[in-house]
């Protein structure tokens, strides 16, 4: 075992932006003063959750979704595993942490486009009170990812937060990565300005 490349530049880089940018959002979601801010702030987090769905199917072998979403018995193994505070290492995401990827970008998209409906008063109060209740679930998720993040990094001393920097986790060579395809990288980021750009006008 020794570090190896797992983690793609646009799986980073959007990881990254899409914490942020939800925070900034979840601390702004009350200010008039910073509702562009906010506006700009949702519209990244729908460009990096509308990048990253193809991308499970065409990106690097770690960034896919077959590599990491697994059945309901899978992730029963693996949280008995961690209860028993031996849960199997994996090189790319584990089962449990793999749903939570899913959810976090089924929720970064839906509580987006409600947000946008908002902002151009759009349904009345039904696309706010949906904004609203999607945003709080999405806390929730994230909370329990960051505890996810915490107890793997713990039990198979690792970190994570920093394998999510550098790219390079624990593995067998012939299971790198080959690229971190960095010119997807940029296609991500024009992305997220051309989407900021039309959510916010």
């Amino acid at each position: 075992m020794q570090k190896i490349l797992v983690w793609d530049w646009p799986v980073r880089i959007g990881h990254w932006l899409m914490a942020v940018a939800f925070a900034v959002a979840w601390l702004t979601a009350e200010s008039e003063t910073f509702r562009l801010v906010h506006v700009f702030a949702g519209a990244t987090v729908f460009a990096v959750a509308a990048f990253r769905l193809p991308w499970g199917f065409i990106g690097t072998r770690y960034a896919r979704f077959a590599e990491f979403v697994r059945g309901p018995h899978a992730v029963k193994d693996y949280m008995n595993g961690l209860l028993k505070l031996d849960p199997a290492h994996h090189v790319g995401h584990n089962p449990a942490g793999g749903w939570a990827i899913v959810l976090l970008l089924g929720l970064g998209l839906l509580t987006s486009l409600a947000g946008w409906a908002t902002y151009n008063e759009l349904g009345g109060d039904l696309f706010e009170e949906l904004h609203e209740g999607l945003a709080t679930a999405m806390l929730i998720v994230v909370f329990v990812h960051l505890a996810g993040v915490v107890s793997g990094s713990f039990l198979h001393g690792e970190n994570l937060v920093r394998a999510m920097l550098t790219g390079k986790k624990e593995g067998q060579p012939d299971a790198a990565i080959s690229s971190a395809r960095p010119l997807a990288a940029v296609v991500l980021l024009a992305w997220i300005v051309l989407a900021g750009w039309w959510m916010a006008s």
